[in-house]
């Protein structure tokens, strides 16, 4: 006797609707006699393993076959997906399974995608079951070209055409291809608000992200419409009206229309804006804890001012901030409206619920694959056990976000079921690498390509402690210094750098007519104390011993320096110094990344004072910084230097101890260090401009910093425009500050926190250089800070 059921191919589903009627259909014609299984083979197998279908087949030998287990053998056989053909037959006793395979996937292959990079492409179906050595499922792949579809609508390519093929090869065998023909984008040629009365078509129009095409939309695609940017823009326009007063603002409709070529899109919404409302009063409910005047302050929002939603939730934000300073985690506070629309104005009860005062019981580190929990843990001031401090919490993710350590930060607070007056911290951080090898290079038609570069472990074994290894291969200024930091010297946070450095400096190699040579060998140490969450104080000792070797060819300024400090008089030939600097410096930083700074300041200042050996001297800087969010993504950051330096008991400031201006991280579009306010410096033989420094220094810089757009983008990842103005002075030669005499640069740059450190590429212009300025427009650095 002989079953056979044939698989439909039309769909899955209708091959279990025919096995289960073909039970039910199954009458005396085919029905067999109930046997003993004394055996089952299985045939026409080539990939599935025989031990496969029998984990599947829902007989055994010694089972009693009949009619029943035939039809729940069958559809259980079909139900794995691995067969398009079932058969059952009765060899005597021994039950006989016909098994016709579906073919395996060979290969998945797209062609014409410009839009997707198809190695990504793949590796989602592969995902979805739908790749390589897989079984081919047609619903699976009528799936994908259906999603592949969306995902090009959602790009703007409405004429996007996509025909899969599927074409079998030997040994049961297919290869499926996507073949995508893209057609144009569509693109935004009109937006259209209706109903407005209060402010203009223009004004609405710039509120929102969605535009027409015009110069820079081929990178931020906002003239290629989405669902999803639709959805967001209309908020915006809501949140617009909100923000003015128009309590009752309402989008009656949108509409999305596009040409029959599938080119250009039309949208237009349709708002009523209702009148304006102005506030009557505001008032106060619920349980307070006795602070009704703290919290009163904290609402912006005063009787007689235009409605803002956008300042109501600030207010109502500000004080379940505060509840949550005192314990108070879940704190809810609500802004009930009360609307007279005959005179248009509204009222507002603010009910305050501080629900149960709860601790924090236990605090969880995640994504910390290198650094030590002990190095997170040790900068949190919100503890285990204790009462729950909004403003500690978030206190302690800045200091995370000032280590340098992460790209990102995030703190949850979690609830405990059953234990209403518990709650955990989840902090999770995304650690960037640590270890970097960082390089700085420039170009000029003279000097060609100059490098620095340093080898640098920030978070050394994760222990927060930071090696350093810098070395300067320029022609003019070559570096070699170790340097060791314990952020945690002691527990309380006192930390300690050791350093060990040798400095020479030379002239460039391309100065053929000029000679001479400063070597600087010594070390340091120095301790950071902190003495606020937000400032630290610097204390440090160290040696240096300088040697400067002048020939007849060396700048006046090196043959003076000698002569001053040697008995030769002539000022050719070498002069040893010896200075043991002290340095004390103070900090305050409380901005909310030390990577990605977007609002905060961080300021310095710093003293170096030399008051024995034979170079005795101070040397003083004052920096500070100021970031400030504009509006979006787009900080403005400011920076601005001050130095002086000058020499005690009558001796000459060290000119080894000058200050230098130019290049990235001063003014850029001149050469590094190359600034000078006339241009002397060297012999009247020499053709050349040698930087020589000054004892003082000036340094402006400001940038306006924007993320690049899109999703997905690092957000470290940021262009930016700036305008920087510098120069050193020496006031010991009558050449004193003048803010007439700084030089001034404009320009574009790119910065990027990459996996081997920070880097910045900078293209800066000139403004006011003078003939014997050193210009040098391309430059970039990797470890650059501002």
């Amino acid at each position: 006797m002989t079953l056979h059921f044939k698989r439909n191919p039309l769909s899955f589903l209708s091959n279990l609707i025919a096995a289960a009627a073909l039970s039910m259909c199954m009458g005396q014609a085919l029905a067999l006699d109930p046997f003993t299984v004394t055996d089952i083979r299985v045939e026409g197998i080539q990939r599935t393993e025989a031990g496969t279908v029998f984990s599947y087949l829902p007989v055994r030998v010694g089972d009693t076959f009949n009619d029943e287990k035939a039809a729940v053998a069958i559809k259980a056989l079909y139900a794995t997906g691995f067969f398009k053909d079932v058969r059952i037959e009765a060899d005597g006793s021994v039950l006989v399974v016909l098994l016709e395979e579906r073919p395996a996937i060979a290969s998945v292959e797209f062609t014409g995608t410009k839009e997707f990079d198809k190695v990504q492409l793949t590796k989602s179906l592969k995902d979805l079951g739908l790749g390589e050595s897989r079984i081919l499922d047609r619903s699976l792949v009528d799936r994908a070209e259906q999603e592949l579809k969306r995902q090009y609508l959602t790009r703007g390519l409405y004429g996007v055409k996509i025909t899969t093929t599927v074409t079998p090869i030997e040994r049961n065998r297919v290869n499926v291809t996507f073949a995508v023909d893209e057609g144009e984008i569509a693109r935004i040629k009109q937006i259209n608000v209706v109903g407005n009365k209060a402010f203009s078509e223009k004004e609405l129009r710039d509120q929102i992200k969605l535009s027409t095409s015009g110069w820079f939309t081929w990178y931020s695609k906002a003239d290629q419409y989405s669902k999803q940017k639709l959805a967001g823009d209309i908020e915006t326009l809501r949140s617009f009206y909100l923000n003015r007063g128009y309590l009752e603002m309402q989008i009656e409709s949108t509409q999305v229309s596009i040409t029959p070529d599938k080119k250009d899109i039309y949208i237009t919404v349709n708002i009523r804006e209702g009148e304006k409302f102005t506030i009557a009063g505001i008032k106060l409910e619920g349980e307070m804890l006795g602070r009704e005047k703290e919290f009163e302050s904290l609402i912006s929002l005063k009787t007689g001012d235009a409605y803002s939603g956008e300042k109501m939730t600030e207010s109502t934000r500000k004080i379940a901030e505060r509840m949550g300073v005192f314990g108070y985690a879940f704190a809810n506070v609500n802004a009930s409206p009360q609307i007279n629309r005959e005179k248009n104005e509204v009222s507002f009860t603010v009910f305050v619920d501080p629900g149960k005062r709860v601790y924090v019981r236990r605090i969880n580190i995640g994504g910390n694959d290198r650094t030590r929990d002990e190095v997170i843990r040790r900068e949190f001031r919100q503890f285990e056990s204790s009462w729950y401090d909004g403003d500690r919490i978030r206190l302690s993710k800045d200091r995370l976000g000032r280590l340098g350590f992460f790209t990102d930060t995030a703190v949850d607070t979690v609830d405990i079921p059953g234990t209403p007056d518990q709650v955990d911290l989840n902090v999770n951080v995304v650690e960037k690498p640590t270890g970097s090898v960082m390089v700085g290079a420039g170009f000029s038609s003279s000097e060609r390509i100059t490098l620095t570069g340093s080898i640098n472990q920030a978070n050394a074994f994760g222990s927060g402690n930071n090696i350093g290894i810098t070395v300067n291969t320029s022609r003019i200024f070559r570096t070699i210094s170790l340097s060791h930091t314990n952020p945690y010297f002691t527990d309380d946070g006192v930390s300690r750098t050791v350093e060990v450095f040798l400095r020479t400096t030379r002239p460039p190699l391309y100065l053929t007519d000029v000679d001479f040579r400063v070597e600087t060998r010594g070390a340091n140490m120095s301790f950071g104390i902190p003495v606020s969450e937000l400032d630290r104080v610097f204390v440090g000792a160290g040696i240096e011993n300088t040697q400067v070797q002048t020939f007849s060819n060396s700048p006046l300024r090196y043959q003076t320096f000698v002569s001053e400090n040697s008995d030769n008089t002539s000022g050719i030939g070498a002069a040893e110094t010896t200075a043991y600097p002290v340095t004390m410096a103070w900090q305050r930083d409380n901005r909310d990344s030390a990577l990605i700074p977007t609002k905060g300041r961080y300021r310095r200042a710093n003293l170096e004072v030399s008051p024995a050996g034979n170079a005795q001297y101070y040397r003083s800087t004052y920096q500070d910084q100021y970031f400030l969010p504009l509006f979006g993504s787009l900080t403005l950051a400011v920076n601005g230097e001050l130095s002086y330096g000058s020499g005690l008991s009558g001796k000459t400031y060290p000119i080894f101890k000058n200050y230098y201006a130019g290049g990235i991280g001063s003014v850029r579009g001149f050469y590094a260090g190359s600034l000078s306010v006339d241009g002397t410096g060297l012999g009247t033989s020499s053709r050349y401009n040698l930087p020589i420094g000054g004892q003082a220094r000036v340094i402006m810089n400001a940038e306006l910093q924007l993320p690049f757009p899109g999703t997905g983008v690092d957000r470290s990842l940021r262009w930016f425009s700036f305008l920087d103005a510098g120069q050193v002075f020496n006031p010991q030669d009558g050449q004193y500050i003048s803010l007439g005499d700084l030089r001034y640069s404009t320009g574009l740059g790119i910065s990027w926190i990459s996996p081997v450190g920070p880097l910045k590429l900078s293209l800066g212009y000139p403004l006011n250089s003078k003939p014997f300025d050193r210009v040098q427009r391309f430059q970039f650095q990797l470890g650059t800070g501002f």
